[in-house]
Formats: structure tokens, sequence, C-alpha cells
């Protein structure tokens, strides 16, 4: 169950939140029509502070060029918005979901004439896979297509994918699931990126079949810091299941090890010591401790 907080931004107005209702025709609600982010507030010594807010908002308007949206309110609006929301709901750390969406109005495929509805929520969310190493298994579901989507836009629709590989690796008594591509290599896991750790170098799919995650751009930045080369290339799964280390990451992940994939063990179940120095300095940087990367963080 989630996390209640005491109010909820919609169309512009602080409203409770068992209040931010919208109608059973929603254009979005049948369609999948809408654009969406996931972005973390942490707290720091200086206050509470979003991590890449820019970055985030930067995309969520993208996604919304995309599906021929018009946010009805400026980054500058919505940022605003989000400050204003962690403040009034008196929250430190929390996860914050910014959500874009064809409305009540217009039905049928085109959502051309239909009302854009635009709401902010946030809750408490400490961990979303868990504090130890997660069970993965392979999908017997790909991941959609970049010719058959806008690969790089987070629209609701494109996640029905995801929900289905998830099931299936609960049902089968695993964490989570990883998707491969139509070709057969290491796409993503239902909502993380992936990276894998062979002889101290960093492996992670190609840019081509994944959604190019925030996180994973962070992690590129710290292998740098870490003095880690970060290779990017086609990753096939008996490779992956011969790592020495594994992990995912994603706003909601963050970094989270991963100890098993199908039935194979990864570095005995354990996190890896290269995992962990990663995992470590991500959370000193989202916590305002690393003066370098002061400039990702956005102070309430």
């Amino acid at each position: 169950m989630l996390s209640k907080t005491k109010k909820i931004w919609f169309d512009g107005k602080l409203v409770d939140w068992d209040k931010a209702k919208i109608h059973v025709l929603s254009h979005g609600l049948h369609y999948g029509s809408g654009v969406f982010e996931g972005i973390r507030a942490y707290e720091t010594k200086k206050g509470v502070a979003v991590f890449r807010l820019d970055e985030h908002l930067e995309r969520f308007f993208y996604s919304a060029k995309v599906l021929g949206m018009k946010i009805p309110f400026s980054k500058k609006e919505i940022k605003k918005a989000i400050l204003k929301l962690i403040k009034v709901n008196q929250i430190k750390d929390c996860y914050i979901r910014p959500i874009a969406f064809f409305g009540y109005g217009k039905m049928g495929l085109s959502p051309k004439k239909a009302k854009v509805n635009l709401a902010i929520a946030l809750w408490e969310w400490k961990s979303y896979l868990g504090e130890k190493p997660v069970k993965v298994k392979i999908s017997k579901y790909r991941r959609i297509d970049p010719k058959t989507t806008e690969i790089k836009a987070k629209i609701c629709g494109h996640y029905v994918n995801s929900i289905l590989a998830t099931l299936e690796a609960q049902k089968a008594g695993f964490d989570e699931a990883l998707l491969l591509d139509l070709q057969g290599f290491v796409s993503e896991g239902a909502a993380e990126n992936i990276f894998m750790v062979k002889k101290g170098k960093l492996f992670t799919p190609l840019p081509k079949t994944i959604l190019p995650g925030i996180t994973r751009n962070t992690v590129f930045h710290i292998a740098k810091d870490l003095k880690i080369k970060v290779i990017e290339k086609n990753i096939r799964p008996s490779e992956l299941k011969k790592a020495d280390e594994a992990f995912f990451c994603g706003t909601a992940a963050e970094i989270t090890p991963i100890g098993q994939i199908d039935e194979v063990k990864i570095n005995q179940g354990k996190i890896g010591p290269l995992t962990s120095k990663i995992k470590t300095l991500y959370q000193r940087i989202v916590r305002g401790k690393e003066e370098k990367y002061l400039k990702w963080l956005t102070f309430c």
C-alpha cells in the first residue's frame, strides 16, 4: 500500500489525496495515452533536495511531444509545484510522480481535442526492490522494439510490457524480470537499466532498445570518478550469467545488486565489491555529500 500524503497537485491546485479523481472515460485510462516521470527527493544536511530534477522534466516534455501532447504548464511551473508539494506535505525522503494524460471528453484512438490533465503526487518509498541482492528471471516476453514505438519516451502504455514480465517473474518466485530484445540480447529490467561487471570493467547494453535512464547516466559519471571503464555492447544472456557482479539501476531501484539470474547465482548471491562502491558513492551524491555533484540537486 502507498503511504498517503496530505496533498496532490492536480491541474494547478492542491487537492486532498483521496479527492484527486478522474473520469472513468478518461482517454489515458483506456488507451495508455499518458506520460510520466519517476523522481526522487532526499534529505540532506542543507534540507530536502530533488535529484536531477531538470533532466527529469526535460524527458517529461520530450515524452509529451512524442504523443503530440501540449502540457498546459511550463517546466518552471511544474518545478515550482514539485518543490511546493514537498513542503506542503512536510516530507523528506520521497518518490515523486508527475503524470500528464489525455483526459475526459474524447474516445477513439486519436487523442486530438482531448483535454490534457497534469497531476503530481509524492509518497515515501524507501526501497523499491528491497535491500538484499535480488533474484531475476529472464522473461519470455521481449522488450518493445524501437521500430514499433518511440523507445526513449516514458509513455504509460509502454509499461504493459513490463507488467506482463513482472507478473511472470513473481509467479515463478523471483523478485524482478529481465527482458531481452527481439534479437535475444539483454535489454533491461521491467523498470530498470542493467550493468554487469567482468574483470573490473562495467558492461551495459547498447542504448538501442532501452530507456536510456537518468540513473544509468549517473552510473557512467560515478564509474569515471572511480576510474572504472564502461563499455556499451550487445550482451547475451549466457554472458550475463557468467558475470562477476551485476546490478540494476533506476530512480526507484537506485543501485540494486543482482544475486541470481534464473537458476544461476551471481557472486554467490552477494553484493560484489565494485557494485558496493558504486552504490555507496551514489548514496553520497543524492544526499549532498559530494561537492562535485551538488549541481544535480534542487533544494526546497
